[in-house]
């Protein structure tokens, strides 16, 4: 970063700006420090082209920073067609960031889950029942449940549900950590997952299927570093719709209060979702945030 002062009649302040990006950084009250005067009128003559540059950066900002305050909240979607998964429950990303290598992994994982979920339909009972994971019987075939279960669906919208999300959150996750990072955010977050699951109910007999604790991982890291990007969501309240934009960060918060709600509703018996694995992927999501940022 490269300070470039902002003159004024009292005062000169300086501003932080990246040299190579443009970007602007305002520390702790900076921005308001400035002067108040329109920039139409500021006196150019007296400025630097340093300064200059700052200023016309400083209107580009405030420009995109009032545009995304304008879209938070009542919206309308960009293009027809989001419409159809939102109205299954499914969010919409709108994420400006352009992503530097295809999301190979996200693509192959995706794909792989597919043909195994799709495999196992034709005998699910069974496969379930062999390969799912057993809190009371976890060190079955090795241990391996706790993997196999990951690639194993209870129906076609349980698989679609989880590759979607895999499908539009992972390709940035895996473009920011890379493919070995991204591999052990997902085997942390999925392992991590079916632990808090197992101690939950250690006597349990009943299966665990499906890789929703590993994308939980994926799901948080993704709102943790791209807490600006925003989700569309239709709000259904009755027959009341409304299309709400909100940022990643506002959402990951409503979705930790429902995970948290569910878990309370899986510990009473009154839920067969294990709330707990999401939250388990969820914790190892935000510990390589942590540790990444």
């Amino acid at each position: 970063m490269k300070e470039v002062p902002i003159y004024n009649a009292e005062k000169t302040e300086y501003i932080d700006v990246c040299p190579v990006c443009h970007l602007v950084w305002f520390d702790a009250n900076e921005f308001e420090n400035l002067p108040k005067i329109p920039f139409d009128e500021l006196p150019s003559n007296n400025l630097s082209p340093q300064a200059r540059e700052s200023v016309a950066l400083a209107k580009l900002e405030i420009l995109k920073q009032t545009q995304e305050r304008e879209k938070i909240g009542s919206s309308t979607p960009d293009e027809w067609w989001e419409l159809i998964p939102a109205i299954f429950g499914l969010p919409i990303e709108y994420n400006d960031t352009q992503l530097k290598y295809k999301p190979l992994l996200t693509w192959i994982l995706s794909v792989v889950i597919a043909i195994v979920s799709v495999a196992a339909f034709f005998n699910l009972e069974e496969t379930v029942r062999n390969w799912g994971l057993i809190p009371a019987e976890f060190a079955r075939h090795y241990g391996l449940t706790f993997i196999s279960s990951f690639f194993l669906h209870g129906g076609v919208f349980h698989l679609v549900g989880n590759l979607y999300f895999l499908l539009v959150f992972g390709d940035n996750v895996e473009d920011v950590l890379g493919k070995w990072r991204y591999a052990l955010l997902i085997i942390g977050a999925l392992m991590m997952g079916d632990i808090l699951h197992i101690m939950a109910n250690p006597h349990s007999g009943i299966p665990c299927i499906g890789a929703s604790g590993g994308i939980s991982g994926i799901i948080t890291y993704y709102a943790l570093k791209f807490p600006r990007a925003h989700i569309g969501i239709l709000f259904r309240f009755g027959f009341y719709f409304r299309w709400v934009r909100l940022p990643a960060s506002i959402m990951l918060f409503f979705w930790i209060l429902m995970q948290f709600f569910i878990t309370y509703l899986q510990m009473g018996g009154f839920s067969d979702v294990s709330a707990l694995a999401h939250l388990g992927g969820a914790a190892v999501g935000f510990v390589f945030w942590l540790i990444q940022k």
